[in-house]
């Protein structure tokens, strides 16, 4: 009984660190797709998409991915596009995106600056 007791005792830490890795490379993909999508948006129209909902609605993606840090696709951190060097705004509102959760990653960054 003891050394399964040890054994789970380590196999448990090491476990939770490998779901932890799963959702940073699943929340990296997410990211990735949508600042695709954003960048595909601004290219055809020429300024930056109001919502992320707008992307799903012109089909740039198919639907909205699920942050799974928050489990849900209403918690993503969006910015909007800052002004050029000369003082020039590009319309939109949406210039990138990031997740809404307040965790931070294995590598000391939190999620919300990815």
């Amino acid at each position: 009984m003891t050394i399964i007791g040890i054994l789970a005792s380590i196999a448990v830490p090491s476990y939770q660190r490998s779901v932890i890795r799963a959702r940073e490379s699943v929340l990296r993909e997410n990211l990735y797709q949508m600042r695709q999508a954003i960048d595909a948006y601004f290219a055809d129209r020429g300024h930056y998409p109001d919502t992320l909902e707008e992307l799903v609605e012109r089909r740039y993606l198919r639907g909205l991915p699920r942050d799974p840090f928050t489990q849900s696709t209403e918690t993503w951190y969006t910015l909007a596009p800052e002004a050029t060097e000369d003082g020039e705004v590009v319309p939109g509102g949406i210039f990138d995106v990031h997740s809404g959760s307040d965790l931070v990653g294995l590598d000391g960054v939190p999620y919300r600056e990815w």
